[in-house]
């Protein structure tokens, strides 16, 4: 019973520790925690994990974004162009 109570402390503590933190290093540090406190943690610490991950953007995911907005912005304009020079509406 003290170990469970000890492992639900330790898993409470990496869990509102995680919660501070941003982007990957929740999944690191959750990780590490899970690996402390046992194989059911390590899937709730995987989860944890991917979820922060999931909700952050990095630098690249932006620049790709953009880049594919910018593209479908272009597409566009020619489509109206064309849509012009044949006397109909954009």
């Amino acid at each position: 019973m003290k170990i469970m109570v000890m492992r639900s402390a330790v898993l409470a503590a990496v869990l509102g520790g995680a919660l501070m933190l941003q982007g990957c290093l929740v999944g690191a540090v959750v990780g590490a925690g899970a690996a402390v406190v046992g194989g059911t943690a390590k899937a709730t610490g995987a989860v944890v994990g991917a979820g922060v991950d999931a909700v952050t953007t990095s630098d690249e995911e932006t620049r790709a974004k953009r880049e594919r907005e910018q593209r479908e912005h272009e597409r566009e304009q020619r489509r109206c162009e064309q849509r012009q020079r044949q006397g109909r509406d954009c």
